[in-house]
């Protein structure tokens, strides 16, 4: 086999060591997940830390008010992947009739009306219960103390606050009165704090003050969550018609009854095998079955087609990565998803005879008989404009990077492992609750307005979202815990490093710091859900020769710079010799992964 070897230059070491790893998107995050682990507790104590930390650090990425995917294991049954189901349904109120009624085509990208229920809390909490170790005063105290006593604002936050300026002090005063306190945009590294969200930390431990044992206080937070001050300050705040992403103003149609309703899951995993490993992904409600996809393609090819950083491996995975999501928009969503067919021999087989030598300008579903694809519009980017707060805060077309969702991994000594995807909720997403200091996210702009969609919009249905996180299976034992940020490229991004690991036998580190690529030939999951057709971003370390190559081939290239695509983060097990290991993305500066 031949494999691009990998740069003698890494931009830090992939940490190993016996006691408890951690990886995030946010230094303070990672710092607070370990400082757990040193305390005791255990990897989903670490993870539950770390990620409500995240809610605070990294606000304009996710928040309180958004949702939140992982997969993890245990150290008892470290050969059964569990799904964390945390992404909430449409409410009871949102229908593709009234955003009819209320002259909309599309879910707007910004604005109370897209908001889904929101999951990630309860979802956190449900797991702290049953797999954690830690009192939820304890696991709580990092993000309570940097909502209180205050944090650095990040460069990207204050970036986005500059974007949405405008939206804040002419639409959103609630926004701008948490933000830009002083009326104006405050400057990178301005410590910021939250003292109304800090209220509702200190209230969700304070509900269980009475239970007799932790798992009564954490249940009683969970019910002071779904039914006390933030469903009914976050129900009548976003009663009142306020500005959305499409000019226009409406009110949200969440209600009390509506948070009441809904509770965080486990489920199992959907999953599929490669070069002898086991990937494990959400189900088809989410887009984590495009990687499972794209494998199963590329593994009945040889070696060197599977190289990204040549000419023909990269051709090859942006064509396995097209042919993937466009079976996602035509057949993933909160429905009966014949994922058994989409992963089967034969269908596979059919699909990989459609990976050319050319870039395919098509937009190519696969056919299931008995099912007709859903064929979503084809808007080009040219033929919609976006405003401020407009769609996830992620990766442009152009590859300008404008932010995006949050990831944190924690693997613990005693073989606990978990992948999580926290996100929505963004500063950006609707005016600020002043009550509770926090928004409501807007992930119903990943429904359709038409009944004929899988992923159509439905009271009690879950959106299609884009949260993937990944876990890595060998020999019946999870070894690899990994993902990123990036809205449709989560999965795009995954796969070109866990080819370099799986294949090309990079280090994890190696493998996060190699030259990126992704397709943007699919329907945006964001509004205003634009597609392009053959376009390809790339980092320009991938080389003249093979981005020249890529156009040759048919392939729309947009060059974005050396270090701009990917924020993956991954922490593992080597189970022959007992090591954990961590690694952390360097681009933007902030992840960090820490460990001993």
């Amino acid at each position: 086999m031949t494999f691009t070897p990998a740069p003698a230059f890494i931009t830090r070491p992939t940490l190993t060591g016996t006691f408890g790893m951690s990886a995030s998107t946010h230094w303070l995050a990672t710092a607070s997940a370990q400082a757990v682990l040193e305390r005791g507790g255990n990897a989903f104590d670490a993870a539950v830390a770390g990620a409500f930390v995240l809610h605070v650090v990294e606000p304009h990425l996710n928040g309180p008010g958004g949702d939140m995917t992982g997969l993890f294991v245990t150290a008892e049954d470290p050969g059964t992947p569990v799904v964390l189901m945390g992404q909430g349904p449409a409410p009871a109120g949102a229908t593709i009739a009234h955003m009819r009624n209320e002259g909309l085509d599309l879910v707007p990208g910004a604005g109370g009306l897209a908001a889904a229920v929101p999951g990630a809390v309860d979802a956190w909490l449900l797991l702290l219960r049953d797999h954690g170790t830690l009192e939820l005063a304890d696991v709580l105290g990092y993000a309570m103390g940097y909502a209180r006593d205050g944090h650095p604002l990040l460069p990207s936050a204050a970036a986005t606050i500059a974007r949405v300026a405008d939206l804040f002090r002419d639409h959103w005063p609630s926004s701008a009165a948490l933000w830009m306190p002083d009326g104006a945009v405050p400057v990178a590294g301005t410590v910021v704090r939250n003292p109304a969200y800090a209220a509702v930390l200190e209230r969700l431990i304070t509900a269980g003050g009475g239970a007799e044992d932790r798992v009564a206080r954490i249940d009683a937070a969970r019910r002071e969550w779904r039914a006390g001050v933030v469903a009914r300050a976050a129900s009548q705040f976003l009663a009142t018609p306020h500005r959305h992403s499409t000019g226009t103003d409406h009110a949200a149609v969440l209600t009390p009854d509506d948070f009441a309703a809904f509770e965080a899951s486990y489920e199992e995993a959907a999953t599929a095998s490669f070069r002898g490993h086991t990937i494990a992904k959400t189900p088809a409600w989410g887009q984590g079955p495009v990687l499972l996809q794209a494998l199963r393609l590329l593994d009945g090819l040889e070696d060197d087609r599977l190289d990204p950083s040549t000419e023909l491996g990269a051709h090859t995975v942006l064509e396995a990565l097209k042919l993937a999501l466009a079976d996602r928009d035509a057949y993933y969503g909160d429905a009966d998803v014949p994922l058994d067919v989409l992963l089967s021999d034969a269908y596979t087989d059919t699909r990989r005879a459609l990976l050319g030598a050319e870039a395919s300008r098509e937009w190519r579903p696969g056919r299931i008989p008995g099912r007709a694809p859903f064929a979503p519009p084809l808007r080009s980017s040219l033929d919609s404009a976006s405003g401020p707060g407009t769609g996830e805060p992620t990766v442009a077309k152009s590859g300008e990077t404008r932010g995006d969702t949050c990831h944190i991994d924690v693997v613990d000594r005693w073989g606990n492992m978990i992948s999580a995807t926290p996100s929505g909720g963004w500063l950006q997403s609707s005016p600020t609750i002043p009550e509770l200091g926090f928004c409501l996210g807007t992930r119903l702009q990943m429904t359709w307005l038409d009944e004929a969609s899988p992923s159509a919009l439905r009271p009690g249905s879950r959106p299609r979202t884009t949260l993937s996180p990944t876990l890595v299976l060998r020999d019946g034992r999870a070894v690899i815990a990994l993902g990123t940020p990036g809205g449709d490229q989560q999965d795009q991004w995954q796969l070109p490093a866990l080819l370099r690991m799986l294949v090309g036998g990079y280090s994890p580190q190696q493998a996060i710091d190699a030259p990126m690529l992704h397709t943007t030939a699919l329907v945006d999951s964001f509004w205003p859900r634009t597609y392009e057709v053959a376009g390809a971003v790339v980092e320009d370390r991938l080389g003249e020769a093979v981005i020249a190559g890529l156009r040759a081939r048919g392939h729309s290239v947009t060059r974005t710079g050396d270090w701009s695509l990917g924020r993956l983060s991954a922490v593992g097990i080597d189970r022959d010799s007992g090591l954990l290991w961590a690694a952390a993305n360097p681009r933007g500066g902030q992840g960090y992964a820490a460990g001993r």
